[in-house]
Order: structure tokens, then C-alpha cells, then sequence
């Protein structure tokens, strides 16, 4: 059991597809863009049924470091020499309507998710400090953004209580959330408004036609639309033309014993949640609780390292060599989904079938924005939706049976330059 298993509160249970149901809309996936679309859906008056293969929340929408972060993940100087300045435009603005929609989803649905303001960026070289000022001063002037604001090494030293970095950027239109009640509450709130929602209830074929036909081990759905939204858990064999767009890799998390408000306030001042700008991020934060959650190292095996307390517990030393006598409470695993260029990947599956995934270690709020985007095409106002999906995105070299291999020679290089 991970940390937010343990501290998730009472949850119900959903019973599996048993025999044969129809709905206009059937979503795979049970994690934040499956209920983001099927909350957003049923809002319109649409009958959705929810298919998720375990229990709501329990893959990377229930194992994540619960930050939220402005922009996608690629910085808007990127995406301005890509796109221009209109389409990068839209793309932050879009990503701040995803902040938006968490925002209001706890608010409107009293969502105890532990939420609390602040991003900050943790700068670990000096080369990188110069052009990240500059693109926060780019950002208030050009995209009218004014919640970012640099610190300098001292600045960031009495933030952040390590020798690790030479400057920060903090980011008070982001925040922290405990993710798998964030999730629980948006299931909640999607059974409220009508979603049947049936978990241990596995899609292992797709029957494309009119309507289409899910099957699971003791059902089948009937649909007019499917929504692919298992991200790095749908796997390879139910719709193999989208799956080979995305590579899954796992990431690493661990939960410290309780530090007490006093040493988790000398550890990071404003209570704020820090990601780094190494190419293998880490990233943590103070829970409700007061403990540590560390977020650090990957790999590219579907097996976690033999020891996965001493694996990750190692990554958190480096940047907080003080609570070498910290006990450490849980460790676990989670498969995130990124794509070729960082960016989330939407699109169509013949008429009636459609799906996102890929936001790279930025789906926290981009999956609700998402789902809200999968409604309105489903609805048949897909302006928005088309933008997305009009993007040319790069595959993966070697395709869909060669990406892994070639993809873990580059992602160990550039660990490897994290580390010179």
C-alpha cells in the first residue's frame, strides 16, 4: 500500500460490467482525464458508463507527487519558435484554463484533497538561471502572467534547505494536492451526476463500428463514442495504433515518517512543492501530515528497483543529507506516459473513438483540461480539440517495438549529464 492508499479515507467500491449496457459514451480508464471527460459529459446531459480495469485512481493518477504546475511542459520559448507567438499563446492559456478546472472541481465539490499554493522551481545549474529569468519576465509581459518571481541562491537556500541549488523561481499560481482524493472526489462527483462507474472491469477488445462494442470479462458495453483514456496503463494490445505514439517509464516515490511542523518548516519554508530542472527531475513536497514526499530517480523496466526505500531514499539524500535519520514510512511505483516532444498527444480513433495521453509528468491539471476538451468534441463543438490534435507530433525512433531500447540509451545519457 503507497501513502495515498493509506491516507485516502473511506472510498466506495464500484461493482464490475456484468452482461450487456449501452450508454452514448463509454470511457476507458479510470484516472484523472477518464473522470474529468465523464464528469464534464454527463454535466451535458450525456449517459456515460466508466470502465476502469482496477480500482479508480490506481495507476498514475493515484501515484503521482500531486503537483500543479502553469504552462505545458515544454517552456513557452520552445513552443514560440515551434508554433509562433498566437499558438504558444494558446497553449499557456489553455493550460491555465487546466488550473482553472482543478481549482473550481474542489471548490464546487468540497474535494478534501489537502490543496496548498505554491510551485517552486529549483535551479541546479547557473547557466540555466539566466534564461529562466528571462522567460518570467517574458511571461509577464507578453502572456500577462505575474505569479512567478526569481530568487536568488540566498532566496532560495532559505526556501528550500539544501546546498543543491543555485536559484529557484516560485510560482504562486501553482500548488500541491494529495492526488488520489483529488481523484476519489471527481469519481464521487461523477457518480452524483449520473457516470456508472464499474471498476476490476478490464476493455480487452473494442469492437469498432455503430455502435461500437467494449468487451470486458463479463460484459459487454455498447457505445456511439469510446474514449481512450488509460494514458501509460491502457497497454499495447487494445488499440495498438495510438500506443506506439507514447513510451511508459516508471517513476519512483517515497513518504518519510512524520517530521513535525517545526522540521518540515526548516526543510521548505512556505510549505510550497519543488521540482528541479534536472533532466531526471526530482521533485517533493510536505504532506498534511507533515511527511516528506520524494519524488526521484527512474527506470525503464516494468519491475521497481529490488529496493525501492533505499533506491529513491539515496536520490533524497543527495539533496537533504540532514535527515539521514528520517525513517522512511512507504515507498512505491508509478508508469507515466511521455511523448516524443513533451507535449500531450490528442486524436481520433476512426468516427467515433477518441483519446489523450502523453502529458509527460504534467497531467495533474492538463488531464482536466482534457476531459473537458473530450466532452466538447464528443458534444460535436471540437474546435478547441481539433487545435490540439492538428499538432504534428514526432514519434519515437525505432517505432513501436524499438522506441524502448533506444529510448532508455538517451534517457541514461542525459542522466548521466545530470550527474557531470
Amino acid at each position: 500500500m503507497n501513502y495515498y492508499e493509506a491516507t485516502a479515507g473511506e472510498r466506495p467500491v464500484y461493482p464490475p460490467l456484468d452482461g450487456e449496457q449501452a450508454a452514448d459514451v463509454c470511457v476507458i480508464g479510470g484516472g484523472f482525464t477518464g473522470l474529468s471527460a465523464a464528469l464534464h459529459l454527463a454535466e451535458r446531459g450525456y449517459s456515460v458508463t466508466l470502465l476502469e480495469a482496477g480500482r479508480v485512481g490506481c495507476g498514475a493518477s493515484g501515484r503521482n507527487g500531486g503537483q500543479v504546475g502553469s504552462g505545458q511542459r515544454c517552456d513557452v520559448a520552445a513552443l514560440e519558435r515551434r508554433f509562433g507567438r498566437d499558438r504558444a499563446r494558446l497553449l499557456w492559456d489553455l493550460a491555465e484554463e487546466a488550473k482553472a478546472i482543478v481549482a473550481e472541481r474542489i471548490e464546487r465539490h468540497a474535494i478534501d484533497c489537502h490543496w496548498r499554493p505554491g510551485n517552486l522551481l529549483a535551479i541546479t545549474r547557473t547557466r540555466h538561471v539566466d534564461a529562466i529569468a528571462a522567460e518570467t519576465r517574458h511571461l509577464a509581459m507578453h502572456y500577462d502572467y505575474h505569479a512567478m518571481h526569481m530568487l536568488d541562491r540566498a532566496q532560495m537556500r532559505a526556501c528550500v534547505a539544501s546546498e543543491a541549488y543555485v536559484a529557484g523561481r516560485m510560482d504562486r499560481g501553482g500548488g500541491h494536492l494529495h492526488p488520489l482524493r483529488f481523484a476519489l472526489g471527481l469519481a464521487r462527483a461523477a457518480a452524483g451526476a449520473g457516470v456508472r462507474i464499474h471498476e476490476s472491469s478490464t476493455a480487452s477488445r473494442i469492437g469498432w463500428g455503430a455502435p461500437n462494442r467494449v468487451h470486458t470479462p463479463r460484459g459487454v458495453l455498447r457505445a456511439t463514442h469510446v474514449l481512450l483514456c488509460g494514458n501509460a496503463y491502457l497497454g499495447d494490445a487494445l488499440e495498438p495504433r495510438i500506443t506506439g505514439r507514447i513510451m511508459p517509464i516508471a517513476n519512483h516515490l517515497l513518504a518519510s515518517e512524520p517530521l513535525g511542523e517545526a522540521r518540515a518548516r526548516a526543510t521548505i519554508r512556505d510549505g510550497c512543492c519543488v521540482h528541479a530542472t534536472r533532466f531526471v527531475v526530482d521533485y517533493f513536497r510536505f504532506s498534511a501530515e507533515h511527511r516528506l514526499i520524494f519524488g526521484g530517480g527512474e527506470t525503464y523496466s516494468p519491475d521497481p528497483p529490488a529496493d525501492l526505500k533505499g533506491f529513491v531514499r539515496r536520490h533524497m539524500l543527495r539533496v537533504f543529507p540532514q535527515l539521514a535519520d528520517v525513517g522512511i514510512d512507504y515507498a512505491w511505483s508509478g508508469r507515466l506516459a511521455i511523448s516524443m516532444d513533451r507535449l500531450p498527444e490528442f486524436g481520433r480513433v476512426g468516427r467515433n473513438g477518441w483519446f489523450v495521453h502523453g502529458y509527460s509528468g504534467h497531467g495533474v491539471a492538463l488531464s482536466q483540461l482534457a476531459g473537458r476538451l473530450l466532452a466538447e468534441a464528443v458534444a460535436g463543438t471540437a474546435e478547441r480539440f481539433d487545435v490540439l490534435a492538428a499538432i504534428a507530433h514526432r514519434r519515437f525512433p525505432g517505432g513501436r517495438w524499438l522506441r524502448h531500447p533506444l529510448l532508455v540509451a538517451g534517457m541514461l545519457w542525459y542522466a548521466l549529464r545530470d550527474r557531470l
